[in-house]
């Protein structure tokens, strides 16, 4: 594996393999990398010839009271770990080489997508996811890239983003990597403690219940959210929203509606954890 920290070092290399006729598969990812990015690696593996990542702590989607500063950064384990999975070009720019001309003025927005679910809660964080992923398109100029499905509304805004402007890029939604009880592989994990890390798989638990309850019949979706939403803050979460979906808009579903997302955030003492399960109904007649 190479690895790079400049634009054109990453465009020298993807110019050569693009040259040969090898497909380039992307995934980008801000480090601290876990089993769950692996899984991406793998199936952009199973895409394409060669595999480019990026390691990249984006400032530009975090928040003023956001955990920007304590996100971990562990970039010679994460170097490690994409030579174990087969990596063939690591990115890892600096700040200054993703943002030149330092206070960016040029943004990419996705309308509406953004204005649910964690858009909701977090101004300008898709804002800023959109504008270093289309930087990042432009830079690797990928023919595939891959997304966890677990950041639901992010890969909705990528995939809405691509198709819009034209990017040349198939994205790839992953299904959601979970540890053995059942919590999705994040690295916002390794912030909770003991208790909480018990605690947590709970999140993953209330929404498959949930799912349970619509599949059974129950169709008064603003109720359902609001029992199980209380059962989690019971429990010991600070929940932000729990809210059934409309899968292509993300808007809150209405009774018609037959492809559903059943996404959720929540705090455990400082860290907040994201969730989701999709579910098709069957109307009946």
């Amino acid at each position: 594996m190479q690895t790079v920290h400049s634009v054109s070092q990453v465009r020298e290399y993807v110019r050569g393999w693009h040259n040969k006729g090898l497909s380039v598969g992307f995934v980008p990812t801000m480090g601290n990398l876990h089993e769950g990015h692996l899984s991406l690696i793998k199936e952009a593996h199973a895409r394409c010839d060669v595999v480019v990542v990026s390691i990249f702590v984006n400032p530009t989607q975090f928040g003023p009271n956001e955990d920007f500063d304590r996100y971990p950064r562990t970039l010679d384990a994460d170097a490690a770990a994409l030579v174990d999975a087969g990596t063939d070009l690591l990115f890892a720019p600096s700040v200054d080489e993703m943002y030149p001309l330092g206070q960016n003025q040029t943004w990419v927005d996705v309308d509406n997508l953004g204005d649910y679910l964690c858009g909701a809660s977090r101004e300008g964080h898709f804002r800023g996811v959109t504008t270093v992923v289309s930087k990042l398109f432009n830079i690797v100029q990928p023919d595939v890239a891959v997304f966890g499905e677990k950041d639901f509304q992010q890969l909705a805004i990528i995939r809405r983003m691509a198709e819009e402007l034209c990017f040349p890029v198939k994205i790839v939604g992953a299904a959601t990597s979970r540890e053995s009880d059942g919590l999705a592989r994040s690295s916002r994990n390794g912030f909770l403690s003991e208790s909480e890390r018990k605690l947590a798989p709970r999140l993953y638990r209330q929404l498959q219940q949930l799912k349970a309850d619509i599949e059974a019949g129950e169709r008064d979706f603003r109720a359902l959210e609001k029992r199980h939403g209380e059962a989690l803050d019971q429990a010991g979460f600070q929940v932000d929203y729990l809210t059934i979906a409309e899968a292509r808009s993300l808007a809150p579903a209405g009774e018609n509606d037959t492809n559903l997302v059943i996404a959720a955030a929540a705090k455990l003492g400082q860290t907040r954890l994201i969730d989701n399960v999709s579910l098709a109904v069957v109307r009946t007649p």
